[in-house]
């Protein structure tokens, strides 16, 4: 949540009203016709480690290596590497805003079927049922309103936006987030968390370690959050309703905090950016993962999405004084400790103005990773970290079939890619 376009608030609550004055008596999405029964033949299909030359097959939207009886379509894809859906684990700029006809369509054409958005006003959601979820768009999950603290990020963002005539409706406690400041708070506005119907739970841990300190302080507006001793309490609650957890951190500490209470992913990673974009100041140990958590991380179960590209960017744009350097040596530590440990790490980018694909060739540039490791946290994690619930994220029996026919080798030239040739969802090609 921190590179929200110009664009993206002063448009929001407009966009919303007249998307939902739209689609009132839209009838839902217009219906698709009956995935036809195709046979691919010479291309090499993605395994997950190295492409392996064979026919597939896609049965009423669902794939299989086994020929059918009967085909409709016999399709050559003349040599080309086919590979998963991408995925964007942690964006925002799905939502009501001018163009997002030209959004969708960018997504699409970087071969990016699933999004992430933790946080949103609700009412958001609901205006865009009738354009994404659909064979011939994006499928996206929406958090809802986030919960923080008093004083807390992004509490400041939604009265900013409320100063600039947004709506109460979309910007306001209880809609864009849920202030808990302890237990009473948890019990009483948990029915309103749940009454959005979230398709997950955002909670926010920021400098937790110093909870005490920066609760309600105005020297820290914006950079705190929840008392990390209430984090395990909402994740009970969320599991017992079947929701999945998602913690904003920032530090090491958060980190810790945020693994032993229990959730299911993480959003970003320990060296984001600095306490309160001081890049000169900088205390770098604090942000430095533990092989201890990154162990515990890993036998949690615990998704790790990255969120480094602008951290990356800014790093390439320092100015003298600034600890450039050592942050970038830090960003590689903690991708390797979590690699070592086996932490399912997925590719977000948490860029407004961008999609994940800017987050993949940031994370390339590190070194950390071989191609088919980025590809699959990129293909794979990331999708199933989106929809764990769904057969995606991986060609294999039984799978939906969804998938993207590269020009090239990405294993051997991960600028390839970008060089998409077709794209499949759920049983159908889409046109660009």
């Amino acid at each position: 949540m921190h590179d929200a376009g110009v664009d993206r608030r002063s448009f929001l609550s407009a966009s919303v009203s007249l998307l939902l004055c739209g689609s009132a008596g839209a009838g839902g999405a217009n219906p698709v016709a009956a995935a036809k029964t195709y046979a691919f033949e010479k291309a090499a299909w993605f395994d997950g480690h190295a492409f392996r030359a064979g026919a597939f097959y896609s049965v009423g939207g669902v794939l299989t290596f086994d020929r059918p009886g009967k085909v409709d379509e016999f399709v050559d894809l003349r040599g080309g590497y086919v590979v998963p859906p991408f995925a964007e684990a942690h964006n925002h700029n799905i939502e009501p805003r001018p163009k997002l006809a030209e959004v969708i369509r960018r997504y699409l054409t970087d071969g990016i079927f699933y999004v992430k958005v933790p946080a949103n006003p609700p009412r958001a959601k609901v205006a865009l049922q009738d354009l994404i979820n659909k064979r011939d768009s994006i499928d996206v999950v929406f958090s809802n309103g986030c919960l923080t603290a008093t004083g807390g990020h992004p509490m400041p963002l939604g009265q900013r936006n409320l100063e600039r005539s947004g709506r109460a409706e979309d910007w306001a406690e209880g809609r864009f987030y849920f202030t808990i400041d302890g237990v009473e708070d948890l019990e009483r506005k948990w029915p309103q968390v749940l009454e959005s119907k979230p398709d997950f739970i955002k909670v926010l841990l920021q400098y937790s370690e110093e909870y005490g300190l920066r609760h309600a302080n105005p020297l820290f507006n914006d950079w705190s959050g929840l008392n990390p001793a209430i984090v395990p309490l909402v994740v009970e609650r969320a599991h017992a309703a079947g929701l999945r957890v998602s913690c904003h951190i920032e530090t090491a500490a958060d980190f810790h905090n945020a693994l032993v209470a229990g959730v299911d992913e993480i959003n970003h990673m320990p060296g984001l950016r600095p306490d309160r974009n001081d890049w000169v100041d900088v205390q770098i140990e604090r942000y430095r993962i533990s092989k201890a958590d990154a162990e515990l991380a890993a036998r949690s179960g615990t998704v790790v999405v990255t969120t480094f590209v602008t951290a990356i960017a800014r790093i390439d744009k320092a100015n003298a004084g600034e600890a450039f350097r050592e942050w970038r040596e830090l960003l590689i530590w903690n991708l390797r400790v979590l690699k070592e440990a086996g932490v399912a790490l997925a590719v977000g980018s948490d860029r407004y103005s961008d999609t994940a694909v800017a987050e993949a060739f940031a994370l390339h540039s590190l070194g950390v990773f071989s191609n088919s490791e980025l590809l699959r946290m990129w293909c794979d994690t990331s999708a199933r970290t989106i929809f764990p619930g769904r057969k995606i994220g991986a060609l294999r029996e039984g799978y939906e079939a969804s998938f993207l026919v590269l020009s090239g080798n990405p294993l051997s030239d991960f600028n390839a890619v970008r060089g998409i040739g077709r794209r499949f969802k759920q049983g159908q090609f889409i046109e660009m």
